[in-house]
């Protein structure tokens, strides 16, 4: 795993290496084992990369990497899992160079020598991003993976004749750039609050944009602006799900074999490392099952690890801890506390980058801290909901809104209130009596959630879109700001699925995925120089996933049915059969308590006013609501809050 930057400038600059140079440093973070950088002044390119040493430790995985014929320069971020399998590809049909090395980085770059761009990623098995120079065609290539795994922003700085092209990792290589005076974007921190991230292909900053899983985009020498560059799919989830929804998979002991056979092929290429190796095991459905794969195919203990937390309806150690026992691995587990979370609380606009709000970005930084302390890579259970239909709401929206979809939005809005009467403990406390397919962690908060929504929605797709919202009026919380359209507003993504529960998986695939959980676990692990790997990504198993119809995947009320059928085969049920609970921190009880003075500062009326870009009525009235308990807001104030000290950062 590493970190890439560069930039291209038509300008003769002298002080180009310098920028590129300042520009990698900021990426240490991301590959503390070696930096290097490669400039071509005459040309106006400069290439930067710091490198995690995974696979080829040797300098024969060095980057910048030059082509054998020299006439391509690449800079990489990720891995390539069958690179094995490519090398073979290449030397069987006589176009393979003369080998240097062993490393992924070496045989990809022989592939698009070989095979072109496109065609070389629609062989590779991977998480990547990468930067591809063309010496002789003065062109540029940047590339990202099917799934968004990896990041890389890019952009425009300056004007006119002194307009630059700069693209990185991380925002904060792009920042590096001297003279960067790129506004804030109103419009995507409008997006921002709404979900949580900054949904692709925006950015918070004006003119600076995220690259789109499963697309490359090419900058040619001629025309070199904005409207030159061109950005083209050479993957689409889209395709796959009409393949899959067209030609299902009707035997369900066929599709448990054929599930089972390429998990484990999937956990065995990605346990492939030249350095220490393990897994996050939280003890729920998707971590409990790469984790049992992964030490099935082990010749001693792996190395597992999970988070826990005083407060109890938060705390899945125990459960990590069974399963860790029974499977056999060598188990370690951290305690978070409030003064934890007050600790990294500070770096956290450093770490993310831009205004990101997602809570679990907490322990999910702890989680990698302490893997890092044994381990290099760590392998885990993302994307297992969005492809077996494991969230909540694939279920619970349904049933709800067939329970009140006959109400006027009235008699909607007046239930909405009645719920919300009862504060959050209440309905915490109601959750044993419920019958069982009722019950759920952190019931008060759904509660309430569900209430805020039942007023604002016209069918189930709109119940979902609401869900997935924190501050539905965005618009009116970021002072003169636009509504920019994002992909859940495209009702031809859908249009050829008739089942609701199969649309929400496909949204969350294509925005909650790449641009919430990929973008938390990536900036959270790289904080840490740890390298993450999600085997659910290998887009075979997204393959398998939409061959299967929906009663293989939510059947009795429970999501995630065909991976359940696998997991049983190595850990009991009894381990592992429970409410699905995230991974959350009680972060609306710790902004009553520990965290309120910081809140409080933060949220601070006459800042708010002369900073100019937030609502204070609105925010005030939220805080001041969530202080009487009278509703509960941990997600609008956290979103606000992490906007807030990215700012003071940014000042």
């Amino acid at each position: 795993m590493c970190g890439l930057t560069g930039c291209w400038t038509k300008k003769a600059d002298p002080s180009l290496r310098a920028s590129v140079q300042t520009m990698s440093q900021t990426l240490h973070h991301r590959g503390p084992d070696a930096h290097a950088i490669w400039v071509d002044e005459s040309q106006g390119i400069g290439l930067g990369h710091t490198r995690l040493k995974v696979i080829d430790l040797s300098e024969h995985g060095a980057q910048p990497m030059h082509s054998a014929c020299n006439r391509y320069v690449l800079v990489f971020n990720g891995e390539i899992y069958n690179h094995h399998r490519l090398r073979t590809e290449l030397d069987e049909r006589g176009l393979a160079p003369a080998w240097h090395g062993h490393s992924d980085t070496e045989i990809l770059l022989a592939g698009f020598v070989a095979w072109g761009v496109a065609a070389t990623l629609q062989r590779a098995v991977g998480m990547f991003s990468f930067a591809l120079w063309d010496k002789k065609e003065r062109r540029l290539t940047l590339g990202r993976d099917r799934f968004g795994e990896k990041p890389l922003y890019y952009g425009w700085l300056g004007r006119g004749n002194s307009q630059t092209f700069v693209f990185g990792s991380e925002l904060k290589a792009l920042r590096a750039f001297p003279n960067f005076d790129n506004p804030i974007n109103r419009d995507a921190l409008a997006l921002y609050f709404q979900y949580c991230t900054v949904p692709a292909p925006h950015s918070i900053f004006k003119d600076i944009f995220k690259l789109e899983p499963g697309h490359v985009l090419v900058l040619q020498d001629e025309g070199f602006n904005h409207r030159a560059i061109k950005i083209e799919p050479y993957w689409q989830l889209t395709d796959v799900v009409d393949k899959g929804i067209s030609s299902p998979i009707a035997d369900e002991i066929e599709a448990i074999e054929l599930l089972e056979s390429v998990l484990r092929k999937s956990v065995e290429q990605q346990s492939v490392a030249d350095v220490p190796l393990g897994a996050f095991l939280s003890g729920g459905i998707d971590s409990s099952l790469i984790t049992a794969l992964m030490q099935d195919q082990s010749s001693r203990p792996i190395q597992t690890f999970t988070v826990g937390f005083d407060e109890i309806e938060f705390d899945e150690s125990p459960y990590a801890l069974a399963v860790a026992q029974h499977i056999g691995t060598e188990h370690h587990e951290l305690r978070v506390t409030s003064s934890d979370a007050l600790s990294i609380i500070p770096n956290l606009p450093e770490i993310y980058d831009e205004p990101f709000s997602d809570s679990s970005q907490i322990p999910t930084y702890f989680i990698c801290k302490a893997a890092r302390q044994k381990v290099t890579v760590a392998l885990s259970g993302d994307a297992g909901d969005e492809l077996f239909g494991g969230y909540n709401r694939y279920f619970w929206g349904k049933r709800i809104w067939n329970k009140v979809a006959w109400l006027p939005p009235v008699a909607r809005r007046l239930l909405g209130k009645g719920i919300s009467l009862f504060p959050v403990s209440t309905w915490d406390a109601m959750k044993n009596i419920l019958p069982s397919h009722y019950q759920t962690t952190n019931l008060g908060d759904k509660a309430h959630k569900m209430a805020y929504r039942l007023d604002r929605v016209q069918n189930l797709d709109d119940l979902y879109r609401n869900l997935l919202m924190i501050w539905q009026e965005g618009n009116n919380l970021v002072q003169h700001s636009n509504k920019l359209p994002t992909i859940l507003d495209d009702g031809n993504i859908v249009e050829n699925i008739s089942e609701s529960e199969q649309r929400m998986m496909l949204w969350d695939s294509l925005l909650y995925l790449p641009d919430d959980i990929l973008t938390k676990v990536d900036r959270a692990a790289m904080a840490v120089s740890l390298e993450t790997r999600a085997p659910f990504l290998d887009h075979r198993i997204a393959e398998i996933a939409w061959k299967l119809p929906l009663h293989m995947k939510i059947r009795d009320g429970q999501g995630k049915w065909a991976l359940r059928q696998v997991l049983h085969k190595y850990v009991p049920r009894d381990l592992i059969e429970r409410p699905k609970a995230g991974f959350g921190i009680p972060v609306g009880s710790w902004l009553r308590d520990p965290l309120r003075d910081w809140a409080e500062d933060l949220l601070n009326r006459e800042r708010l006013q002369s900073e100019g870009y937030l609502n204070p009525t609105l925010v005030r009235e939220t805080w001041q609501q969530h202080l009487s308990e009278r509703h509960d807001w941990p997600h609008h104030l956290w979103s606000v809050l992490m906007f807030q000290a990215w700012l003071d950062k940014e000042s």
